[in-house]
């Protein structure tokens, strides 16, 4: 079993590895809501979307999480302005707001000939690199999520599940909407640091539609999706080091490889022996 424990000798593999936890526990929080409203895609064209922010407070000489914040909550709004129109579907307001930050991006990163080595950090993350504050930041997204989630929980199980009633049951559906939003958006932010906006997508949807096919209560979902992900993390951060590979985009394979692994022994398991699929909405 040395080959397992031998890559975690190293103090910055465990920082690493502390990192991978954190951001997997967030991750299964909101991705799981992500998941189960089909959001997917928001959660792809939000990671995205950070670029123009990012881009500006490289050149500026600021903190870029900054920019991400400033950029990730500017688009976050976008999208909850225009999907007010009923005139242009969620999806379309999406993609409008996706295409036009992602041009953003790219017209201010061409006009930086040093800006390639920040943006390869931007899209892929350095997860050997994360540091003692990293850690702390990432411990408070992680409390501020948990409680949001904890303390929205039944208005964002009735707004995914059936929005109408949502209504009617005086549970405000449209700040459940908002405030799912801004989980979204500050999971992205505080998560591309460890693995980019690219990578964080895998993170953020793979482990929680694997757990979807193993459990029915929502609560459940969470907990595997966090279990799996702390899983793809280990594995990841142990095949990188024995194979020289990026150790961020090694995590996010990792857990994408997980879903597909989860999809194929749910299907042999439901053959053999069929059960109910449905959600628990409790």
């Amino acid at each position: 079993m040395d080959w397992l424990v031998i890559p975690f000798e190293v103090s910055f593999v465990q920082r690493a590895l502390v990192a991978g936890v954190l951001v997997s526990a967030v991750c299964a929080l909101v991705g799981t809501w992500v998941v189960l409203r089909g959001m997917a895609f928001i959660g792809d064209a939000m990671s995205h979307g950070m670029l123009p922010g990012v881009a500006l407070a490289s050149l500026a000489g600021v903190n870029p999480l900054l920019g991400a914040a400033l950029s990730a909550g500017a688009m976050a709004l976008g999208v909850t302005a225009l999907s007010r129109s009923r005139r242009l579907s969620q999806d379309t307001t999406i993609g409008l707001l996706f295409a036009g930050m992602l041009a953003t991006g790219v017209i201010i990163v061409s006009h930086s000939q040093s800006f390639a080595v920040d943006l390869t950090g931007f899209l892929f993350g350095d997860v050997l690199a994360v540091g003692s504050g990293d850690l702390a930041g990432l411990a408070i997204t992680l409390a501020v999520v948990a409680v949001v989630s904890l303390l929205g929980y039944r208005s964002f199980t009735a707004l995914t599940f059936d929005a109408r009633k949502a209504h009617t049951l005086g549970l405000r559906p449209g700040v459940a909407n908002a405030l799912l939003l801004m989980l979204v958006t500050l999971t992205i932010v505080a998560s591309f640091r460890v693995v980019g906006t690219l990578l964080v997508f895998g993170l953020l949807v793979a482990p929680a539609a694997a757990a979807t096919f193993w459990a029915r209560r929502i609560t459940t979902i969470m907990l595997l999706a966090a279990l799996l992900g702390c899983l793809a993390t280990l594995a990841g951060l142990v095949v990188s080091w024995h194979w020289g590979t990026a150790a961020g985009a090694t995590i996010a394979a990792a857990s994408v490889l997980l879903f597909f692994v989860s999809a194929l022994l749910s299907a042999v398991r439901r053959r053999f022996l069929p059960t109910t699929t449905e959600i628990e909405h409790s």
